[in-house]
C-alpha cells in the first residue's frame, strides 16, 4: 500500500494551511557576536532588534526588513534571493538554511493512503535512492 507524504512546512511554502505553531517574522539577517561568530538573526521590530544586538556588543549588523511576514525558512531563503552570500554571513544563512531544511523534512509524516493505486511498477521501487547532501539541500531552497 502506498504512503502519502504530508510535511507542513512544504504546506506552508506553498500558500496552504500553515501550523499555528510556526512563528513569523519581519525582520532578518546577520550579526557577529562579540566572539567573533555570525548567526542568523530573526526579530519583528529592526530598531529594537539592532539596539539589543548593540548592547549586547555584536559588530557587522546586517538586517532587513521582509517584504511580508515569513517563517525562519522562507525569511532564509529570501535572504539567499538577496544575495547574502559572501563570507561569514553567507556561511550563517546557508548553514542555518541546511538546519531548518533539515527540521522541515523530519516533520514529515507517512500516512498510509486507502483505496489509492501506485503508479511506480516493483522495477522502480527496487531502485535505491542516493542520499542527499547538505550542499544538495541548500541548491534546492535556492530553487
Amino acid at each position: 500500500m502506498p504512503n502519502i507524504i504530508f510535511n507542513p512546512c512544504n504546506a506552508t511554502l506553498k500558500g496552504n494551511t500553515m501550523s499555528a505553531t510556526e512563528k513569523m517574522f519581519t525582520v532578518a539577517g546577520t550579526a557577529k557576536n562579540a566572539d567573533g561568530t555570525v548567526k542568523a538573526r530573526f526579530a519583528n521590530d529592526l530598531v529594537a532588534r539592532i539596539k539589543i544586538l548593540n548592547k549586547a556588543g555584536c559588530t557587522d549588523i546586517n538586517l532587513v526588513e521582509l517584504p511580508q511576514p515569513m517563517t525562519k525558512l522562507q525569511a532564509l531563503q529570501h535572504l539567499q534571493s538577496l544575495g547574502i552570500t559572501e563570507g561569514d554571513a553567507g556561511y550563517a544563512v546557508a548553514n542555518k538554511l541546511a538546519e531548518k531544511t533539515k527540521l522541515a523534512k523530519r516533520g514529515e509524516v507517512s500516512v498510509p493512503a486507502k483505496g489509492v493505486t501506485p503508479k511506480a511498477t516493483s522495477k522502480a521501487k527496487a531502485k535505491a535512492k542516493p542520499a542527499v547532501t547538505a550542499e544538495q539541500l541548500v541548491e534546492a531552497a535556492k530553487a
